[in-house]
């Protein structure tokens, strides 16, 4: 008997496969046990045969794999530890015979060489062993495997670095710790930088050097390219001892024609010209492994723009795609089976759940960092977390990748072959089987089977949907006249002018926008026409869709990665006509800027399911669906996460203006996206009010500072200074709409000593924090590549005011100023000035003039503002007789009449307002509620307008799709109900508009 470690309990391994080669390995073992002539392990070895439970995993091996039986016989006291200590303590040794038993005094290779392979040895019959017993979960089982292989190539890297410095060729800084500073990069490629090595691995490794390591770089090519050269031979080489890992370079950039080493330099002058998307691809599990880890981090570190692009790349995914399809074409890719099938290669197998994870994570890890991870596991899990999966597809994938990888260390354990392929046989079906755990082939198979088929389903899902082709008939856009057949299925389709969109595809076809003007997109758009046309078919006016799709395809630079993008996710094209069709002003907003587009596939559009929507009528359905989106702009558009969004953005950016430009994607972004919801009539404009200020608050809130740092590092900073933005009118009242202009006025404070600021160009405080105000209205309203942030309108008065002047000159104010903090906040401030401003507003308002002619004095300013012509047109509702800006108006005359006693006034929006009067009995409750009833219709039309339209509504020009879409915001579905609605809501609000501004006094 002998005595198993606890490591070993609860093990199960599998029963033999081959009962002659068990005999035969049983008698090897103890033979060789008994020529040992140690007494002791001749004891051991016969213990083992006894006792049940070492019985049981020597049958396992023996019965299963010739290669581990081989390490196992050849190193028999490295058996017993492994048995006797268990396969933790045993992997340890055998990891620091690879990694610490280094003689610094001057190992020769070859005995390096021969350490490193017993090691291996070693590692790998602690590994094997552990796996087959299921000691070890799978994650371990792959991490040990990378981690020898990691500690070999350090220790193999480091006797290189010290014989090169010991002939001269090198100088490292750090003789005694040869890695350190050296300049030597070795980067683990593949599944050893993802830490997933299988049992027979190859190793995929790219060395680079640093020059800037070394003040002479004469002869470093030469010398680390000979390094590189060499560190295979350590790693690769057969000898009487086997191996350690076969090693292999080719995954360096240019292999052909490269040498075996590359500088860091010309290493990122080739990614950043030349590299490709299998490149990129493979980067994303790209670790520093052996060598200086430091400069290899830094390495990685410069290629994150490289890897991670800033826009989704679903061109990315039909590279990848390509590629997987020419594996499957050359190595066994094609159907699912048994016998025969690569369990990596084929159709359901390992690849294919690593081009899943790896393809989703570079088309979104460039805008959400939590993706860029290395492992297959950990990265189907944070696409999950991020909404690009659902947790099932991700639970089965996952299922099934570990099935497959345990087969893989199975078919790779028999006899140490590099092979991902079944056998071809029964009898070799029968003995994997049985090497897994099962009781008969055929369970094996159904298992086996029934993982492949799901993989198959979930990949074919993500990749290999076409675009459905048109069911209607012939569409043909080449020739020099019109198809006949053609414009009959146009017309069939639902065009009006047939003829017409004839033209213009074939326009597209002939080259005639510069999108369209290279063969790879002129090749995208043509597979994609069949289902553009369809889907613009559905619209309510396919013509007028058609065509504004038409001018949008004019203004776009390219078409290659939006044609990508709708081959990827043909759902883009229902959205897209929507838009062209009921939102001409949107519309032109995408073309500015088609990458908008890359938010609608976001994590909160796909997080919007109705559970049970299809078995819920319809009117339920929708507003089911449309509280799940308010309740999603309650949690998505929380200030705090919105700033923690953008402190992500600053820690990722280069200098203030790089930050900015981040600041306007990430808004312009936000905005389309609620812009979106809106048309879709998910969320009112009065609904998305609130989150689109929030969205300028965080906006502000992330600018200023960053702004106001920029200055600081030229001018310094005002003694005891504090800075502070003040939103106003619709910002103010937290009314914004999706192309509201910021209303802002600046208040400073200091020290009453200060008489400059503190840096190498000194200013007065009020130079310094006038030119500060300026600044950070240019850095909101500048237009960049990136669009402009915000237009900004700054207060009636100065641009900039001093809290003490402010607070003094209250009763000085003009009434404008009055009407202007009647709505006013602090949407960021540096200490406590937000809340001195606060207490200043409501003091300034606490002495509103009271004389007799303030009331007409307000009536004055809004008859001065109003203009011409409004009274004809029915949608002119801002500045009509009881529009909005007459709501607006009285909103603030309540305000002002009713500051003192009652504080409550001040608080919220135009609609907030009427409804704390008619509850505090200020005004009549019934006028109270017809004005915020009008508020709400002004602010929807205003907002969908605002959203929908470039200048004023046409209504003889309207598409039926945007009288759709105006009719869905406000409410009110029937077009010609909305018209009866404006005309009355005017005529109701010019009356009580009247009746409020009549009083003699504001005194109360």
């Amino acid at each position: 008997m002998t005595n198993i470690a606890p490591g070993w309990a609860g093990a199960a391994p599998p029963g033999p496969g081959d009962a002659a080669a068990l005999a035969a390995h049983w008698e090897q073992w103890l033979e060789r046990a008994r020529e040992s002539g140690d007494a002791a392990l001749a004891a051991f070895a016969e213990g083992c045969q006894a006792d049940p439970a070492a019985r049981a995993l020597l049958d396992a091996l023996f019965g299963n794999s010739r290669y581990l039986t081989r390490c196992l016989v050849a190193d028999q006291a490295f058996a017993r530890l492994l048995l006797e200590r268990g396969p933790d303590d045993a992997f340890a040794a055998a990891l620091a015979t690879a990694r610490d038993d280094v003689d610094p005094g001057g190992e020769s290779r070859a005995v390096a060489m021969k350490r490193l392979r017993i090691a291996k040895r070693r590692a790998s019959l602690a590994i094997g062993m552990a796996d087959i017993a299921g000691a070890w979960p799978l994650e371990k089982v792959t991490a040990a495997l990378s981690d020898f292989a990691s500690a070999a190539l350090a220790a193999s890297s480091a006797h290189l670095l010290r014989k090169a410095h010991e002939s001269g060729a090198l100088a490292l800084p750090s003789p005694d710790e040869p890695e350190r500073h050296s300049g030597l990069i070795v980067l683990g490629m593949g599944k050893l930088g993802a830490r997933e090595l299988n049992y027979s691995s190859d190793v995929d490794v790219i060395v680079l050097f640093d020059e800037a390591a070394y003040p002479d770089t004469g002869g470093l090519q030469q010398t680390f390219a000979r390094l590189a050269r060499t560190l295979v031979t350590v790693m690769d080489e057969r000898t009487a001892d086997g191996y350690v890992f076969r090693t292999d370079l080719r995954l360096r950039p240019d292999p052909a024609s490269t040498a075996a080493a590359l500088s860091v330099r010309a290493a990122e002058v080739y990614y950043a010209s030349a590299g490709e998307n299998w490149e990129r691809a493979a980067m994303i599990k790209a670790r520093p492994v052996a060598g200086d880890l430091e400069a290899g981090q830094r390495f990685l570190d410069s290629l994150q723009p490289f890897v991670w692009r800033r826009h989704l790349d679903f061109a990315a995914i039909q590279h990848i795609r390509a590629i997987k399809r020419q594996i499957d074409a050359h190595r066994g890719g094609g159907g699912v089976a048994v016998a025969g099938h690569n369990v990596k290669l084929g159709r359901g197998g390992i690849r294919e759940i690593e081009f899943l994870a790896q393809t989703q994570q570079l088309v979104w890890g460039g805008r959400d960092e939590s993706l860029r991870v290395r492992g297959t596991g950990e990265a189907l899990d944070r696409l999950v977390a991020a909404g690009h999966m659902r947790r099932r597809a991700a639970t089965e994938l996952m299922a099934a990748y570990a099935f497959h990888r345990t087969l893989e260390h199975r078919l790779q354990m028999i006899d140490d072959r590099q092979t991902h392929s079944m056998p071809e046989d029964e009898e070799g079906v029968a003995h994997v089987a049985a090497f897994m755990g099962f009781e008969s082939a055929g369970a094996f198979s159904e298992a086996f089977l029934a993982h492949l088929r799901t993989v198959e389903s979930h990949y074919a899902t993500l990749f290999e949907d076409e675009p459905a082709l048109a069911e209607a008939g012939t569409l043909a856009f080449t020739g020099a006249d019109h198809d006949a057949e053609t414009l009959e299925t146009l017309a069939g389709m639902g065009y009006a002018a047939p003829e017409r969109a004839s033209a213009t595809i074939r326009a597209w076809h002939a080259g005639r926008h510069r999108a369209v003007r290279s063969d790879e997109a002129r090749d995208r758009m043509a597979a994609l026409v069949p289902t553009l046309l369809e889907a613009f078919a559905a619209a309510p006016d396919p013509d007028s869709a058609l065509a504004l799709f038409d001018e949008f395809l004019a203004r776009l630079p390219t078409g290659a990665h939006l044609f990508s993008m709708f081959a990827a996710r043909p759902a883009l094209f229902d959205l897209v006509a929507e838009i062209m069709a009921s939102a001409p002003r949107l519309a032109n907003r995408l073309g500015r800027r088609p990458v908008l587009l890359d938010s609608v596939l976001s994590r909160e559009f796909s997080d919007l399911d109705v559970p049970d929507a299809d078995e819920m009528e319809p009117a339920l359905a929708h507003a089911a669906r449309r509280g799940l989106v308010r309740l999603f702009y309650v949690r998505e558009f929380g200030m705090a996460e919105m700033q923690a969004a953008l402190a992500a953005e600053a820690r990722r950016a280069r200098d203030v203006q790089d930050f900015l430009d981040a600041e306007r994607r990430w808004a312009n972004d936000k905005v389309f996206h609620i812009g979106v919801h809106m048309l879709r009539g998910l969320l009112s404009p009065v609904e998305a009010a609130g989150p689109l200020s929030d969205i300028a608050d965080a906006c502000l809130a992330a600018a200023l500072p960053a702004v106001a740092d920029a200055f600081a590092a030229v001018h310094g900073r005002v003694p005891g200074g504090a800075f502070a933005a003040v939103a106003l009118g619709r910002l103010g009242g937290r009314e914004m709409t999706v192309s509201e202009a910021l209303g802002l006025l600046f208040v400073y404070d200091h020290d009453p000593g200060a008489a400059s600021s503190d840096g190498r160009k000194p200013l007065a405080p009020r130079d310094y924090y006038g030119r500060l105000a300026r600044r950070v209205v240019a850095a909101l309203a500048a237009p960049t590549a990136e669009g402009a942030l915000y237009d900004v309108e700054t207060s009636p008065g100065p641009v900039v005011a001093a809290l003490p002047a402010f607070a003094d000159g209250a009763d000085d104010l003009p009434l404008r100023a009055h009407l202007a903090l009647a709505s006013a906040r602090a949407v960021w401030a540096e200490g406590d000035l937000g809340a001195r401003f606060e207490a200043a507003r409501r003091a300034a308002l606490a002495h509103v003039p009271a004389d007799g002619d303030s009331p007409a004095a307000l009536a004055g300013l809004r008859e001065g503002a109003r203009r011409e012509g409004v009274e004809e047109d029915l949608w002119s509702i801002e500045h009509k007789r009881g529009g909005l800006v007459d709501v607006e108006f009285a909103a603030r005359c309540l305000q002002l009449r009713h500051a003192i006693e009652h504080g409550e006034t001040l608080d919220g929006g135009t609609g907030a307002v009427f409804a704390a009067a008619g509850r505090l009995g200020l005004i009549d409750p019934e006028a109270a509620g017809q004005l915020a009833d009008a508020a709400t219709l002004w602010r929807n039309l205003h907002g969908i307008l605002c959203l929908t339209v470039e200048g004023g509504f046409v209504e003889a020009s309207a598409s039926p799709a945007l009288r759709a879409a105006i009719g869905r915001a406000c409410g009110i579905a029937d077009f010609d109900s909305l018209k009866e609605a404006v005309r009355e809501t005017a005529a109701r609000t010019a009356t009580h508009y009247d009746a409020l501004l009549g009083p003699p006094s504001l005194g109360g």
